[in-house]
């Protein structure tokens, strides 16, 4: 049996997204690992045990390529309002599907994070 674990982006200013995703998401550090060539930190909500991993790269200058960026990853909301007026007044939303009650916003190095409403199952 497998049970989802981590999930990773790479970061060009660690700094710059550990605010994003404190601010945007209340995702905060709950594990760190360091090294002369990166720093690798694990985010977590404090409910659940998936955590995202954020890599950061001492010497890398240049954004990363992100292709067509068709992938991301979801957060769920049990409120979409409060949520979508909090990442519109940050400015950060960059896709909405009103017909599907969804949004994406985007963190600082372009990586696309979808806000779904809660649904009780």
């Amino acid at each position: 049996m497998f049970k989802f674990n981590h999930f990773n982006f790479n970061v060009l200013d660690l700094e710059k997204s550990l605010a994003f995703y404190d601010e945007a998401l209340d995702l905060t550090p709950v594990s760190k690992i360091e090294n002369d060539s990166f720093i690798i930190v694990f985010l977590g909500d404090g409910e659940s045990n998936f955590r995202l991993e954020l890599t950061y790269l001492k010497d890398r200058t240049e954004k990363y390529d992100l292709g067509e960026c068709e992938y991301h990853l979801a957060l769920e909301t049990d409120d979409m309002e409060s949520s979508r007026k909090k990442h519109e007044d940050m400015g950060v939303v960059c896709f909405v599907n009103e017909d599907m009650g969804i949004y994406f916003i985007e963190d600082p190095d372009g990586y696309w994070l979808e806000i779904v409403p809660k649904k009780d199952l």
